[in-house]
């Protein structure tokens, strides 16, 4: 079975980020069959300037886009800020938004998450971030949904997700069964053409 490949992008830039961590938790958590590689370039990426953009478009985003194209799917962790997303976050989706039509974006299952000290887990923020990715007609996943309220209590010193409950939700986000061998790429591309009722990755 040809391995199912995910990119993983945390939309902050802090050392310390919960998101950062909950996607190294889904990374390190991952079963048989899905690879998580984790985006680190979003501090490299230069405000979206469309005439900087085209054949001659910086690096920084050059690699981005080939990334996003080379995945099988996407999986965007975001702190919130100002009941929306960090401006990087949204910056990067700009400049993975182009060309329209046919950017890497379209067409590209996508699941989202959040973490948040505050008891709304990112809740605003998460549907700030879908209405994004709906105009990039990207496929995003409804159900299920994780906002990890009360961050601060659920990760260890060094940034280890330690609640017993976040993790279990992670996995149902990550795969329908860990006894499950995860779908093939071509069934796992349909399923959310298809708006079927799976986990993403």
């Amino acid at each position: 079975m040809n391995e199912i490949t995910v990119l993983a992008m945390s939309g902050s830039l802090r050392r310390a980020s919960h998101s950062t961590a909950l996607l190294r938790a889904a990374q390190r958590n991952a079963p048989p069959g899905l690879s998580i590689d984790l985006y680190t370039g979003l501090a490299d990426l230069p405000p979206y300037n469309q005439d900087h953009d085209g054949d001659h478009a910086p690096e920084p985003v050059v690699d981005l886009r080939a990334a996003i194209a080379a995945a099988d799917g996407l999986l965007i962790a975001s702190p919130e800020y100002n009941h929306s997303v960090p401006g990087v976050l949204k910056n990067a989706l700009d400049w993975a938004s182009r060309p329209n039509p046919g950017s890497c974006l379209e067409d590209k299952p996508i699941a989202v998450m959040g973490a948040s000290p505050g008891n709304f887990g990112t809740a605003r923020g998460q549907s700030a971030l879908r209405q994004v990715l709906g105009a990039t007609r990207s496929h995003v996943l409804v159900y299920p949904e994780l906002l990890v309220f009360g961050s601060n209590r659920r990760f260890d010193e060094a940034g280890n997700l330690t609640d017993a409950t976040t993790l279990a939700l992670l996995d149902d986000l990550a795969v329908p069964g860990r006894d499950q061998q995860p779908p093939a790429p071509g069934e796992f591309l349909l399923r959310h053409r298809n708006r079927a009722s799976h986990a993403l990755f």
